[in-house]
C-alpha cells in the first residue's frame, strides 16, 4: 500500500472533522432547555458528504497473496432519505504475491498485485438518526488489476453490514464488514474470480451548513361557532357529530364508538380438529374438536357472540388439514371441517346469508410447520375470513 496516500486520507478525515466542529462552534448557541440530541438534525440530514475510509483486507486464498492487508478510499454522497444513504467510492490496495514451489513458497514476493476500484454503494439503515444505527451493505463496482498477469477491469461487487453513529450534526462515525467478489479470470488462468473480507472504518463529514428551520405556520382563525352536534347523525352511522371523528363513513360500514371504520376480526386459532376428524356423516362438532374441547367450543362461542354484535359482516367459512394424506382426501376433509363449523354457526343464529362456504382448502396455507406434531395440529383448522 502507499504510505503517502494512506497518509493523506487519514488527514483528510481528520480535517473533515475538525471543520464540523468548526461550524458547529461559530452555530447559534442552542437554548438552555433543549436536549444536546435536539441540536441534531432529528430526522435526516440531505447534505453532501465525503467520507474517507480506511480498513483492512482478509483476502481469497486462491490469489495467492499475502493473506492480510490495508487498504484506503474515499467516498462522496448523501442520504436520499432518512434511511437510505448513496455513496460514489474509490479505493486502492495492494498485495504482496506469494513464492511459487520453485522458490520455497509460503513467503511473500517482490512482485505486487494492486487493485484500484471505482463503484457505488447504498446503505440501508435502521433505527433512529441519533442513535446507534445498523445497516445493510451493498455495492456494484468495476476493479482495476495491476499485475504481472494482468492490467484491466473486471466487474465486483460487495455486500455486508455494519453500524453508524452520528457524533455532531455534520460528521458520522461508520463501521462496517463484509464480503467482495472480484470476476477477475484474466490474472490467474485456472481462476474465474476472487472473494475477500473486508473491515472498514469511516468518518463521515457533511458539507456546507444546515439550512435555517423552516418559519412556523401562522396561527389559525378562531372556528366560527359550531351548532349543537349532539343532536346531529349526518352520516347517518349511529354516532352523534360531536363524537363521530369520521364524520363522512359510507352508509353501512362498521363503526366504533368514535365513528370511524372499525374491523372487524373474528379469530378461531385455538379451534383445531382431531387428526382424520370429522368422519363422513359426522354432526357433533364437540366430538371432532381437539382436546381440551372446551376451550375450543368457547372460542366457537365468541365468534357467534361477534357475529349476533355485527350483524352486518359477511364471512367466508374455510377449512384446512395438515399435509398427511392423498390431495383428494384432504380435500374433502378440510371441507367437512367447514361444513360442521358453518352448520354450527347456522344452528346458534347466525344466517346463512352471512355466511360463504362451507370451502375446503385442503393441505394449501399452511400455518404451522407440518414435519412436527404441533404445526400439523395448528393446520386442522377451520377459518372464520371477514368480508369488509
Amino acid at each position: 500500500m502507499k504510505r503517502k496516500g494512506l497518509y493523506f486520507l487519514i488527514a483528510l478525515a481528520l480535517g473533515g472533522v475538525g471543520a464540523v466542529h468548526a461550524q458547529d462552534a461559530t452555530a447559534p448557541a442552542t437554548p438552555a432547555d433543549s436536549s444536546s440530541s435536539d441540536a441534531m438534525s432529528p430526522s435526516f440530514d440531505g447534505r453532501w458528504y465525503i467520507a474517507p475510509t480506511v480498513g483492512g483486507y482478509y483476502n481469497d486464498t486462491d490469489r495467492n497473496t499475502n493473506s492480510r492487508q490495508f487498504y484506503y478510499g474515499l467516498g462522496i454522497g448523501k442520504f436520499v432519505n432518512p434511511n437510505i444513504s448513496l455513496d460514489l467510492f474509490i479505493d486502492r490496495t495492494k498485495r504482496q504475491r506469494d513464492r511459487g514451489p520453485a522458490a520455497g513458497g509460503g513467503h511473500s514476493s517482490s512482485q505486487h498485485w494492486s487493485n484500484n476500484t471505482v463503484g457505488v454503494a447504498g446503505r440501508f439503515y435502521a433505527g433512529g438518526w441519533n442513535s446507534w444505527r445498523p445497516y445493510a451493505l451493498a455495492g456494484i463496482m468495476g476493479s482495476r488489476h495491476n499485475n504481472s498477469g494482468d492490467n484491466g477491469w473486471a466487474p465486483a461487487a460487495e455486500l455486508g453490514g455494519g453500524i453508524s453513529k452520528t457524533i455532531t450534526d455534520s460528521s458520522d462515525v461508520r463501521l462496517e464488514a463484509g464480503y467482495r467478489y472480484d470476476w477477475d479470470d484474466k490474472t490467474q488462468r485456472n481462476q474465474n474470480g476472487y472473494g475477500d473480507w473486508f473491515l472498514g472504518l469511516s468518518i463521515v463529514a457533511r458539507l456546507g451548513s444546515l439550512p435555517p428551520p423552516p418559519p412556523p405556520p401562522p396561527a389559525a382563525p378562531p372556528p366560527p361557532a359550531a351548532p349543537d352536534c349532539s343532536t346531529m347523525d349526518t352520516d347517518g352511522d349511529g354516532v352523534n357529530d360531536c363524537l363521530d371523528k369520521c364524520p363522512n363513513t359510507a352508509a353501512g360500514t362498521i363503526v366504533g364508538p368514535d365513528g370511524c371504520a372499525q374491523k372487524v376480526v373474528i379469530d378461531l386459532r385455538g379451534v383445531n380438529f382431531k387428526f382424520d376428524r370429522p368422519k363422513k356423516g359426522e354432526t357433533d362438532i364437540s366430538k371432532s374438536l381437539a382436546v381440551p374441547t372446551s376451550d375450543s367450543m368457547a372460542i366457537l362461542n365468541q365468534a357467534v357472540d361477534t357475529l349476533q354484535r355485527y350483524p352486518q359482516v359477511h364471512v367466508t367459512v374455510a377449512g384446512y388439514t395438515d399435509s398427511i394424506g392423498t390431495d383428494a382426501y384432504n380435500q374433502g376433509l378440510s371441507e367437512r371441517r367447514a361444513k360442521i363449523v358453518y352448520d354450527y354457526l347456522t344452528s346458534h343464529g347466525i344466517d346463512a346469508s352471512r355466511l360463504e362456504g362451507p370451502i375446503g382448502h385442503g393441505e394449501s396455507d399452511p400455518i404451522g410447520d407440518n414435519s412436527t406434531d404441533s404445526g400439523r395440529a395448528q393446520n386442522r383448522r377451520t377459518e372464520l375470513q371477514v368480508q369488509q
